[in-house]
Formats: C-alpha cells, sequence, structure tokens
C-alpha cells in the first residue's frame, strides 16, 4: 500500500480481514487470542487512533537518509542486529519517519507489530522483547534492554512498557466483541514474533527442549534459530552474513541466522514442497546448480548474484536443483551459528523431501528431524498460555539422501568464490 513518500502497510485491510476472520469463530468458545506477526514492522498510536502508516519493510530507504541511519546504529556486538538492507531494522524506519517529520513521534506510543494488534483487540499498550530483539538495532540482548541509539534518540522512551509474550493484557474490547460475536471476556495476551513461536513449539519435544538443538523455521524467511547447551561468544557470529542474536519469549538471547528462501525459491520459479526425489540423481550427475543470491543484500552470500549452472530443461530437475540449493544454503547458514546434535525443520519446506534429506547428508553428525503441521507458530503461542500441552505425535527422523553431496557442495562454493 502506498501511503505518501513512502509504500506501507495497509493495517486497515487487515483490521477488516482479522475481524471477518474472528467473527467465524462466533459460534465457538474462544477464550483466548495471542497475536503473533513477522518482526519488521512498528506501529505508533496518539490516542486511539494510528500516528502513523507502518512502513513495508521491503521498501529500499533513500540512499541518503539509509547511509545517516547506518552512522548512527550501535556495533554488532550490541544489539545483534546486523545493517539490513530496506527496513528490516526497524530503527531504520524510525530514522526515516523521523527525517520526514521531526514532529511525529510527538505524543505517540510506539509499540511492535505484534503489540499493534493485542492493543487494537484489548486497548492496552505493551512492547515484547521478541519482537524488539528481531534485528530491529533497539534491543541490546546481552544487557536485556534499550540499545544506546534507542535511548539516546529519545526513542526507548517512546515505547510502551514491556510485558511478557504470554501475559494477559485485558479482555477484548466491547466493540469488537459487539462486532465478531466473541465474548467480552476473551483474554488478549501480548504476542510475539513468528520465529519464536516456532521455537517455543519446537521445544516442546523432548529431543529439542533442554538440549544442544536447532530450529530451522521455513516460510519466507528460513530462519536457524540455536539453542546452546553453553555459552556462545554472541559477538564472534558474523553480522554481515545474516547472523543476528534473536530474543526468545524469556528474554534470552538466541544465536541464529537466516536467508529468504522462500522468496528465493518463488523468484527461481519452481515448487518445491512436495514429498519425492525425482531429478535429483541426475542433478547431482550432470552437476546443474543454482548460485546465490537471488534476493540481493541478505543471507550468508549477500554481496554475490544469483545464477544457474547447466541450468536442466526437465521440471523435475529444475525443482531438485532448487530444493538442493535451498538445502546448501541453509547448511551455510547452520554452520555460522556452530548448530550440531540435533535440527528440527519446521515450516512449508520441511515437506520437501529432497530439501530435508539434503540437509541431512549435508550434516551426517546431526540428528535431522521434522515436525507436523501441528507444531507451527500457532502451537507455539499457545504453549503460552498453556506451558505443560504436549504435541500429539512425534518428530520424524530424516533419512539422508544417496548421492555425493559433499562433493556436490565443493563445488557449489568453488563456483561461489569463482564468480564472486
Amino acid at each position: 500500500m502506498a501511503s505518501g513518500p513512502y509504500p506501507a502497510l495497509d493495517i486497515a485491510a487487515t483490521a477488516d480481514w482479522l475481524i471477518e476472520g474472528l467473527s467465524r469463530f462466533a459460534g465457538h468458545p474462544v477464550q483466548a487470542i495471542i497475536p503473533v506477526t513477522h518482526g519488521a514492522a512498528i506501529a505508533g498510536i496518539r490516542g486511539d487512533d494510528i500516528a502513523f502508516a507502518p512502513p513495508d519493510y521491503e521498501w529500499e530507504l533513500p540512499g541518503e537518509v539509509a547511509a545517516d541511519y547506518r552512522r548512527s546504529r550501535d556495533p554488532f556486538a550490541v544489539t545483534g542486529s546486523p545493517a539490513l538492507p530496506c527496513g528490516l531494522n526497524i530503527g531504520s524506519q524510525l530514522h526515516y519517519l523521523e527525517w520526514l517529520d521531526p514532529d511525529v513521534f510527538s505524543g505517540v506510543t510506539l509499540m511492535p507489530y505484534a503489540q499493534y494488534w493485542a492493543w487494537l483487540l484489548s486497548g492496552v499498550a505493551v512492547s515484547e522483547v521478541t519482537s524488539l530483539g528481531c534485528h530491529s538495532d533497539l534491543w541490546s540482548p546481552a544487557l536485556g534492554q534499550f540499545s544506546a541509539m534507542a535511548q539516546q534518540r529519545g526513542w526507548a522512551g517512546k515505547f510502551a512498557p514491556l510485558a511478557g509474550a504470554g501475559d494477559v493484557l485485558g479482555t477484548l474490547r466491547p466493540e469488537i466483541a459487539q462486532r465478531t460475536g466473541l465474548s467480552a471476556t476473551t483474554s488478549i495476551h501480548a504476542g510475539l514474533h513468528d520465529s519464536n513461536a516456532a521455537l517455543l513449539a519446537a521445544r516442546a519435544f523432548p529431543e529439542i527442549g533442554g538440549k544442544e538443538a536447532t530450529v530451522l523455521s521455513t516460510g519466507t524467511w528460513f530462519v536457524a534459530m540455536r539453542s546452546p547447551a553453553e555459552a556462545v561468544d554472541l559477538a564472534a557470529l558474523e553480522g554481515d552474513r545474516d547472523c543476528l542474536v534473536n530474543v526468545d519469549a524469556f528474554g534470552q538471547p538466541v544465536p541464529s541466522s537466516r536467508f529468504m528462501g522462500g522468496r528465493e525459491i518463488e523468484l527461481l520459479g519452481e515448487r518445491i514442497d512436495q514429498p519425492g526425489t525425482a531429478g535429483a540423481g541426475d542433478v547431482l550427475y550432470s552437476g546443474a546448480m543454482v548460485l546465490p543470491a537471488h534476493v540481493p543484500g541478505c543471507g550468508p552470500f549477500p554481496g554475490c548474484t544469483g545464477r544457474w549452472i547447466n541450468r536442466p530443461d526437465a521440471q523435475d530437475e529444475r525443482e531438485a536443483a532448487i530444493a538442493l540449493y535451498a538445502a546448501l544454503m541453509a547448511d551455510t547458514s547452520l554452520d555460522l551459528i556452530g548448530s550440531r546434535e540435533v535440527l528440527l525443520i519446521e515450516g512449508r519446506f520441511a515437506a520437501s523431501e529432497i530439501f530435508t534429506r539434503a540437509l541431512a547428508a549435508l550434516r551426517p553428525t546431526t540428528a535431522v528431524y521434522t515436525a507436523h503441521a501441528e507444531a507451527d507458530v500457532s502451537f507455539g503461542a499457545l504453549r503460552l498460555i498453556l506451558p505443560h500441552l504436549a504435541p500429539q505425535s512425534a518428530l520424524s527422523r530424516v533419512e539422508p539422501l544417496d548421492g555425493d553431496l559433499a562433493g556436490y557442495r565443493a563445488e557449489w562454493l568453488d563456483d561461489i568464490a569463482a564468480f564472486a
């Protein structure tokens, strides 16, 4: 949605969609609502109205504004937030809004996107650490407080008070209860960042909870979040290769890495979220492969330009090559955060047999699992309300894909270096 000088999130249309969706549950005994959203958006209210249109994080800031912002950022070692393109750092969105209008935040209460929807439903404004700690530049994970930049710029004092992701803020606004048909006693919880909800879901499984383990959440973004068995030097992570420090729902730092896997797969024009291994053997034999990166500026190879090597004519081989590419990118991202022992792949692309089995083959000393659909972000959010809730099914162990994946990876890395 365009709004004046920048593309913005259409929160009015989203609110209509939300109200309509909630109305479908009018005949059900809904007791609680907990919002879950991506973490790269910010909202502000003045009184009972939205104060500005939340910027769309995929819009690129004007060059001089972006350069000025980069000079004001805290070091990666302080925030765990890498310098990201477009508006992926929430701080850059605030900087741009203030550049447009120095008084834009006068009388405004700021909050992350998930908490905006909690406010819309309850009338209570709060902030929460999983979104503040999600590559925002606004949070110091080690100190558990707003970053120096956020304090110096005066933004920290504009944010609504902190609340836990599972905290009850109040009940459904009477007018929304009337519009939706839901009970006015429905409790509204603070809410959280989507990848952190996936992490909570994964920790319900005995193979993951309380152990050295990594969760790879797959969707538009592939986000790897490691729960280490021992302390990790977070400052040693490579921020320039899209490593970052997330903060879980309990305020603990989580070494993480990511790339825009779902978007890259979409741009490459084939579907891979399906069972079967057709075409994989032919691709490994022929050396057909995809090189990074098809979304520039992010992932473990942010400066590379995506291309095909020996692009196959057969659709099943193209699909296999793209799935292998996703596995190679994920393998690299996992290495960057020291992932070991146990890996759980969840989300849409856990259904891709070539992707999951190739990743298992690339990481032979790691026990790789997939989860059924119930272990998704909604299940993780529900566990904040019902912390002892157990999944209804077990994880599935992934069998490694046959073939010389190590040799294929070595050739892939050589080609990346050759075209760099």
